[in-house]
């Protein structure tokens, strides 16, 4: 039987929008700045620590992940890739399939609406409504988790499980 894989999806948290700032240069809000912590929480509590991550340039991704991360007992190794940043689910697919071999677990920090698009082109089938919550929405500091058999190679379109979805919030 082929080694099981799983996914993680990670949308980045809310970000600000301030004047005379370039779109990959904006950082995260206020509210960012609180669900990005409960990202690595939620992340911690369901078992769904990543052995390597992979996230997008922009500033806003790299801020979600680095609080999120810091949330971890031992955050993982962590790959910037400008490819995510403006990707449409495709190309996400694309770097999902180099993944090296070793990683039974990985997690993708990117944007809407291309990491939404990708959980939707590869999940075949999906426990409970998170199928359909999926569909409706896929918020800022959403996760999304994905298994699939076999190698990362083997990832292709309707060949995974989506297991959990949950929207990351930090109190007010």
């Amino acid at each position: 039987m082929a080694e099981l894989r799983r996914l993680v999806v990670l949308r980045h948290a809310k970000s600000a929008w301030p004047p005379d700032v370039a779109d990959h240069e904006r950082p995260l809000g206020k509210r960012g700045r609180r669900d990005a912590p409960a990202a690595g929480r939620w992340l911690r509590a369901a078992d769904c620590v990543p052995d390597l991550v992979v996230c997008s340039t922009a500033e806003r991704t790299r801020q979600t992940w680095e609080l999120a991360a810091a949330q971890l007992h031992t955050p993982p190794p962590v790959r910037h890739d400008p490819r995510l940043y403006g990707a449409e689910a495709a190309e996400l697919l694309a770097v999902v399939r180099e993944t090296p071999d070793s990683v039974r677990t990985l997690l993708l920090v990117g944007h809407s609406p291309a990491v939404q698009d990708l959980v939707l082109l590869l999940a075949a089938e999906a426990l409970g409504d998170a199928l359909e919550r999926t569909r409706e929405k896929f918020p800022t500091c959403a996760i999304a988790v994905l298994t699939q058999q076999g190698a990362w190679p083997a990832a292709a379109p309707r060949t995974a499980l989506l297991t959990d979805v949950a929207v990351a919030r930090g109190s007010r």
